[in-house]
């Protein structure tokens, strides 16, 4: 086991928190366990890019990040107009 694939799974905990709370609990906290999952699933894009040698991996990672701030802020105006 190299170090990239001990903080892979290092980062996989707080990865499954988040998806749990964004399924459940009150907007606000739903809201934060996205933007935490988003971050957690681009570090953990980012390691497996570096595990790998792959450097295409890096692209789906720098994708997730140009995406989710569109995503979260389409995410607040459901919140604000339906929730």
């Amino acid at each position: 086991m190299t170090i990239w694939t001990a903080a892979i799974l290092a980062l996989l905990p707080p990865f499954a928190l988040a998806v749990a709370l964004a399924g459940s609990g009150t907007p606000g906290r739903r809201f934060a366990a996205y933007q935490l999952a988003g971050s957690v699933t681009v570090l953990i894009l980012t390691l497996l890019a570096f595990a790998t040698d792959q450097a295409s991996i890096t692209d789906l990672a720098l994708t997730l990040v140009l995406l989710n701030l569109p995503g979260t802020m389409l995410f607040a105006v459901v919140l604000e107009r339906w929730i």
